[in-house]
């Protein structure tokens, strides 16, 4: 589903990643973790083509990233949810808006987007949040809004940038729970993360980067 092979990334002088060869079969569910700055939300980002590697080549379910065009891009990422650390919330809009937005933009019919974004909205626990703006959210709530605008499309791979990194444990535990349920209904999910928490008590995968190269896996 996604492979990478001999990946390298600079911003300038700086070394985000380094021939980087990973492999992440479909259906698997893999964490990424590592120190501040080991490359892991460069990694998330390269994979859904929000950044161009300086060598190397991503394939994502046989497409090479290097040879398409924006537009077929634009089309493949339709397929990739994302799930941004700052949550990237669109915040003159209502929950529900942010959400159907997702889908609105592949030009699906309004009734469909209606339902799928009320359905996806009580599966992340936040059907009576329906109205509210992001602002008048909790950060586990606007959290929470983010997952659904990700995975309201259905779509074949799932990428979470710190996930939980301002939740607490009992939210935490929820938002894993639900990454779980996800994954068994067949999406790629791949979880960047530093949290011992979710490494110790996980049998999934972990890739462990350092200085912008794998370190190890488990």
């Amino acid at each position: 589903m996604i492979q990478l092979f001999r990946l390298s990334k600079k911003f300038g002088p700086n070394i985000a990643l380094s021939d980087m060869s990973l492999r992440v079969r479909k259906g698997e569910f893999v964490f990424v973790t590592g120190p501040s700055g080991a490359g892991k939300t460069t990694l998330l980002r390269l994979i859904f083509g929000a950044e161009k590697p300086a060598s190397g080549y991503i394939l994502i379910n046989g497409i090479n990233l290097n040879r398409i065009s924006r537009s077929k891009l634009d089309l493949l990422r339709r397929k990739i949810g994302f799930i941004f650390q700052d949550f990237k919330l669109l915040p003159k809009k209502t929950v529900f808006e942010n959400v159907a937005l997702a889908l609105e933009v592949t030009g699906e019919r309004r009734t469909f987007v209606k339902k799928k974004t009320h359905q996806t909205l009580s599966l992340v626990g936040l059907a009576e949040k329906e109205k509210a703006y992001p602002l008048q959210l909790s950060g586990g709530e606007q959290q929470r809004v983010a997952i659904a605008r990700a995975i309201v499309k259905d779509p074949l791979i799932l990428l979470a940038d710190e996930p939980t990194g301002n939740l607490d444990p009992d939210l935490t535990k929820d938002i894993m729970v639900l990454f779980r349920s996800i994954h068994i209904k067949g999406t790629t999910v791949v979880v960047a993360t530093h949290s011992r928490e979710l490494l110790e008590d996980t049998a999934q995968r972990v890739v462990f980067l350092n200085r912008g190269r794998i370190a190890g896996e488990k």
